[in-house]
């Protein structure tokens, strides 16, 4: 075998790496002005519609919880809360399972989440269309891909807050 298509196959690969790279980048890019301009649609700061997306999609969480998965230190959440509670966007309730009569549970206000899709009908329109192109066995890649990308993502957060 010549060193020749080795080294072609080699430079392809790193070429397909780097273009994967950038479309995260561009993706990235991309999602943060989505999210800045939905974000002055419904007058939630960046910070807060992150928490308010956490809590929507994995709660009820405890403040704890909430600061942990958002990187967030626990005073730093006090502020948030506040301002989503005041907008009527969650709710804190008593945790009845803890013995502690401070804690407490944080809940989305589901009732208002008919705001939120129609805000992102445009995005969802689109990606609902741009899934159609491609077959089941694609759209699994893609996931996979998407998942291992976030938790690449994750574990770079983390180690970075290590310093």
């Amino acid at each position: 075998m010549s060193p020749a298509p080795d080294r072609a196959t080699a430079r392809r690969r790193r070429q397909l790496t780097t273009a994967v790279k950038d479309a995260v980048r561009d993706l990235n890019i991309q999602l943060a002005l989505l999210n800045r301009r939905f974000g002055s649609r419904v007058e939630l700061r960046d910070v807060d519609w992150t928490c308010l997306d956490l809590v929507n999609r994995h709660g009820p969480l405890s403040p704890t919880e909430l600061a942990r998965r958002a990187g967030l230190h626990p005073a730093t959440l006090t502020g948030i809360l506040d301002r989503l509670q005041k907008a009527g966007w969650l709710v804190r309730e008593r945790d009845p399972e803890s013995s502690d009569r401070r804690a407490v549970t944080l809940r989305a206000v589901r009732e208002r989440n008919a705001e939120l899709f129609e805000v992102f009908a445009g995005m969802n329109s689109r990606m609902d269309e741009l899934c159609d192109r491609y077959t089941d066995a694609e759209l699994e890649v893609i996931t996979d891909f998407l998942r291992r990308t976030s938790t690449a993502g994750g574990d770079s957060a983390e180690e970075l807050a290590k310093g």
